[in-house]
């Protein structure tokens, strides 16, 4: 599993108009092919009148990898949005450009330069973020030593799941998988060696 990988925040769209065609980027993060389907196919319904509904998306999941001209000539619009993504790093969000004919042809360059652009505007709407391979850890403490763990944790990066009181308190959070170790040696040191943490699990967050 690789420690990081880049993909969207948020589903999104931007547009601008070209020699009065009108261009709208809109990209969502998803994790499977179905998802990716699934938001090609409601911008299609959203905008059925349009010329063109292009699309392109890149999975983690099988490494997959998918893009559509939608009539537009070959090459000159599923290609230049895929390549926007590979150019960006991002992966598990699916693009959908849509396009409006005004009447006025661009050219295949044009047509590259345009297709790109709503990729990138859509990219930028969407907000790149890099998600983080992390560790899942839980440490059960006495109340004193609470106070400092709870400021202890974000201090070093760690965001905290979960805190649970009781007659003690167990907390749950969650540090990229190399800072671990790092994280649970203050937690030792800190407590003079009364508290350790045990790592539970791992999973894929934003920190």
């Amino acid at each position: 599993m690789k420690n990081e990988y880049r993909t969207v925040k948020n589903e999104s769209s931007d547009e601008f108009v070209e020699k009065k065609s009108k261009f709208i980027g809109y990209i969502k993060p998803v994790k499977t092919q179905d998802e990716a389907i699934e938001f090609i196919e409601k911008i299609r319904k959203k905008h059925w009148d349009a010329t063109h509904n292009v699309y392109a998306y890149i999975l983690r999941e099988n490494s997959v990898e998918r893009f559509s001209d939608d009539g537009e000539p070959q090459g000159t619009a599923g290609i230049p949005v895929i390549e926007v993504l590979k150019k960006e790093n991002l992966t598990d969000c699916a693009v959908v450009v849509t396009r409006y004919f005004g009447g006025t042809m661009l050219g295949a360059g044009g047509l590259v330069r345009a297709y790109s652009k709503s990729a990138k505007i859509a990219v930028d709407a969407g907000v790149p973020i890099i998600v983080n391979l992390c560790a899942i850890a839980d440490i059960n403490c006495d109340y004193s030593f609470y106070g400092k763990l709870s400021s202890l944790i974000p201090d070093n990066g760690a965001v905290i799941l979960d805190t649970e009181f009781t007659d003690d308190v167990r907390v749950s959070f969650a540090v990229k998988n190399d800072e671990f170790e790092k994280i649970r040696k203050l937690i030792i040191d800190s407590s003079n060696g009364r508290y350790d943490c045990e790592k539970t699990g791992e999973k894929y967050s934003v920190l």
